[in-house]
């Protein structure tokens, strides 16, 4: 299963109805594919950091999920899309949900309150199984490491550490994840994104030697390095 499909599978739990479903007798509608395939590019382009090829596939997802005029799965679209903005460390609204929110159950509410570090305790239970362990875990940094741990699906543990950084609660091993995790899938948009938070920790530590090695890194992932 592709890490976005996965993602979106993610996303779909506990009450967050995956977009096509499994269902084989009778085969779903078009859109529903058709959703779920432009869904899926438009993660892989964002990851990818191809911004044109993620605008065309996410506005086709839109396109197709509004000829039902279903807003809770419009309003997936827009957490999916989310999700990886802040698993890449890109803080802010979530413009494209909250013109959604007041016509959206509590469960996709409750996400894009995680999203933003603000989920409240009684909505926990709201959110994808994944992502419960670091909306619940404490302020100590091995819990959060091991909340990390326990997600199998690389873009939700992604997601996890950007919530965390978002909370103030991304110590090294946090970073480290996110930079391991990105660069196991090739993902360069939040790579570069994770590097540069290292970068900068590094250089505010004098690790000059670090720091150094985390720009060379840094230029081989945005193809300036000379191989």
């Amino acid at each position: 299963m592709k890490p976005a499909t996965c993602f979106l599978a993610a996303v779909a739990a506990a009450g967050l109805a995956s977009i096509a479903g499994c269902a084989s007798h009778p085969p779903p509608p078009d859109w529903q594919m058709n959703a779920r395939t432009a869904s899926e590019r438009a993660l892989t382009a964002y990851l990818s950091g191809d911004a044109r090829i993620e605008a065309q596939e996410l506005q086709r997802a839109r396109s197709e999920i509004a000829r039902t005029g279903r807003t809770d799965l419009l309003a997936r679209i827009e957490l999916a899309h989310c999700a990886a903005q802040v698993g890449s460390l890109v803080f802010q609204p979530c413009a494209g949900f909250e013109a959604l929110r007041a016509d959206v159950p509590a469960p996709e509410r409750a996400y894009a309150d995680y999203l933003a570090a603000r989920v409240q305790a009684q909505d926990i239970g709201l959110l994808p199984e994944a992502q419960r362990g670091v909306a619940a875990g404490a302020s100590g940094d091995a819990a959060n490491v091991a909340a990390l741990g326990s997600i199998a699906d690389p873009l939700s543990r992604l997601v996890a550490a950007g919530v965390l950084f978002e909370a103030g609660r991304a110590d090294p091993q946090v970073i480290a994840v996110a930079i391991d995790t990105a660069s196991m899938q090739g993902w360069r948009r939040p790579l570069l994104a994770w590097l540069g938070v290292q970068l900068k920790r590094a250089e505010l530590a004098g690790a000059s030697d670090e720091a150094q090695r985390l720009r060379r890194r840094i230029e081989i992932v945005q193809g300036r390095a000379a191989l």
